[in-house]
């Protein structure tokens, strides 16, 4: 699909007929508009590590923002629509939650970060983003254990989402391995499901104590304290509330991607504590 449809294409190229050729492949995909740069290799190379620590760069910025929403009681949600509509800055990559993951970003501004300190140019913007995601990582873990307690033997938690995002089963630098590892290092049981990456996460979370995989969705709820959504596929924007409700010991959403409307929530009997959804209990 990307192929078929690029949003633009980059060839990092010194030679004229390379050029030529390449232009000639992609031909048949651009015929409406011309989406093809060609530029010298370098720039290109540069270009692709740019592109991604610039969105690594909005998700980190609006993972810290949020973190100052709850302590001033801004909804981040609102933040986020409202900065949106501005048509210099857009909708794209504006969600705050757990974290980004999987192969580019985190392999990209570490990329980056080296390079510069290979050339004696100190990236300190990039080293915050790198930081700032590494610490956004562990707020559900934060608001489990403000709202249960440092203790957390005895404690059982289902966690929805395993893939580092919807779509793929990609468990590359995926926040739930830091949530599920820090779950479980202070003495609680998980239950985890992902529509997708089960056979991916069962290799990569081998061997982590109390730590068991469920069929479905609504099996990893039985039992369970609390849940925690990590990944927002689909399927979990419109779960079964009552039955959500009944299931879980305390009906407790620590919602790590904003799924849900805690308002509404509350209406439902459930207390749902998101990303930046201002002042919280």
């Amino acid at each position: 699909e990307d192929f078929i449809k690029p949003d633009r294409i980059i060839i990092g190229t010194d030679d004229e007929r390379a050029t030529l050729l390449l232009r000639a492949l992609y031909a048949p995909f651009v015929r409406n508009r011309d989406r093809l740069l060609v530029m010298d290799v370098h720039s290109a190379e540069f270009t692709k590590y740019a592109a991604n620590a610039m969105l690594a760069t909005r998700i980190s910025f609006m993972n810290e923002l949020a973190l100052l929403a709850e302590r001033v009681g801004a909804d981040i949600e609102m933040v986020r629509r409202g900065i949106g509509s501005d048509p210099r800055i857009g909708t794209h990559f504006l969600y705050p939650g757990t974290g980004y993951g999987g192969s580019c970003f985190p392999k990209d501004v570490k990329a980056l970060i080296h390079t510069g300190r290979e050339h004696r140019v100190e990236l300190g913007l990039l080293a915050a983003v790198e930081a700032t995601n590494e610490r956004q990582k562990r707020v559900l873990v934060d608001k489990v254990v403000a709202h249960f307690g440092e203790d957390l033997r005895g404690r059982v938690f289902a966690v929805w989402g395993l893939a580092f995002k919807p779509n793929t089963d990609d468990m590359r630098e995926a926040p739930s391995r830091i949530i599920i590892a820090e779950l479980v290092r202070r003495g609680a049981t998980v239950q985890a499901y992902d529509p997708v990456a089960m056979p991916e996460a069962e290799r990569a979370l081998e061997g982590t104590p109390r730590l068991t995989f469920a069929k479905d969705q609504q099996s990893a709820l039985t039992g369970a304290d609390a849940l925690l959504v990590v990944t927002e596929w689909k399927e979990f924007r419109n779960p079964d509330f009552d039955h959500l409700k009944a299931t879980l010991k305390q009906p407790t959403i620590f919602d790590g991607r904003n799924l849900y409307d805690p308002a509404l929530m509350r209406t439902l009997g459930i207390t749902c504590l998101g990303v930046g959804r201002g002042r919280q209990p």
